[in-house]
């Protein structure tokens, strides 16, 4: 049977790990070649009430989000969000491993700017098969913060302690969004099918039965059916088209709906409800903020 744990505290995840006592009782950097190897004997489910970063090269390491198991290769990226559920099935650090895990504690961020802005990096939602790959230069430059950071921890505690560990990890997430730009614009071909993917599946989902027995489809649903995390499909489709999972989605409904105002006499109502909205005045206020003029009145002019 798989064990279930929950890590509250900075303190509890050193001591779950094998580790001495923090430096610092809100954030720690925690290097993977020390770790002892005993405290993965067995698959156990983790939930944290920790931000983790966590940098993952030259470690044996597999776990994974849900039903779904994956293997990293070198220099990958993860970001996990308190009370987020990993699934641990094994990991196996080498001595001469330079990985690293920066775990923050909510706490440390709660009353600044960056606790402000956390939720906008929202890589912390993507599956873990969505992770950030890194080049080694890339790879180097974080881990110089990472190292930063560490230093920070290792100082006797003063008025800038908080403000100069928080601009650090700020400055990390922000690398990470440039890197994961980069990532997008390098799978370009790659994300152009899962674009067509998904424009394929709305057509199919429009020819079926599902718009008046389930509604719209939610972004989520279409991750799911693609294989993506929400967060992750609508970064990006907002990458490469400038506009969002959700917008999308609407500009489908829109066409939809011209199409099928223009080709039959069914009433804006009826048009509504085959959309898969719950109520037509919602259609007609989507349709009026991307077309400029009511359902009637398009179907008037044209």
């Amino acid at each position: 049977m798989t064990e279930r744990l929950h890590i509250d505290t900075i303190s509890t995840l050193h001591k779950s790990l094998g580790l001495g006592r923090p430096l610092h009782p809100l954030v720690s950097v925690i290097h993977q070649k020390e770790v002892s190897a005993k405290v993965y004997g067995q698959a156990a489910n983790l939930t944290f009430g920790v931000y983790l970063l966590s940098l993952k090269d030259g470690a044996s390491c597999t776990f994974g989000y849900g039903q779904t198991t994956y293997d990293f290769d070198d220099g990958t990226m993860t970001f996990i969000s308190p009370n987020q559920e990993v699934r641990v099935e094994s990991i196996e650090s080498p001595a001469n491993s330079i990985g690293w895990t920066i775990a923050i504690h909510p706490d440390l961020i709660r009353k600044t700017d960056l606790g402000v802005k956390i939720d906008q990096y929202t890589f912390f939602n993507y599956e873990s098969n969505e992770a950030l790959h890194l080049s080694e230069r890339e790879i180097a430059m974080v881990s110089d913060i990472a190292r930063n950071i560490e230093v920070e921890c290792d100082q006797n505690m003063d008025s800038h302690t908080q403000s100069l560990i928080c601009s650090n990890i700020e400055l990390l997430l922000r690398y990470c969004s440039r890197f994961y730009d980069r990532q997008f614009m390098v799978r370009a071909n790659l994300n152009d099918e899962y674009i067509n993917k998904l424009n394929h599946f709305l057509h199919q989902y429009y020819q079926s039965d599902k718009p008046t027995e389930r509604g719209i489809p939610s972004v989520q649903y279409c991750g799911q059916q693609l294989g993506l995390s929400p967060y992750y499909l609508s970064d990006l489709l907002k990458q490469q088209t400038g506009k969002n999972a959700l917008e999308h989605i609407h500009l489908f409904l829109i066409e939809k709906a011209k199409g099928q105002m223009l080709s039959s006499k069914q009433s804006i109502t009826q048009i509504a409800y085959d959309l898969g909205f719950e109520y037509p005045q919602h259609f007609s206020k989507l349709f009026k903020a991307k077309v400029g003029v009511t359902p009637r009145e398009y179907r008037t002019k044209h």
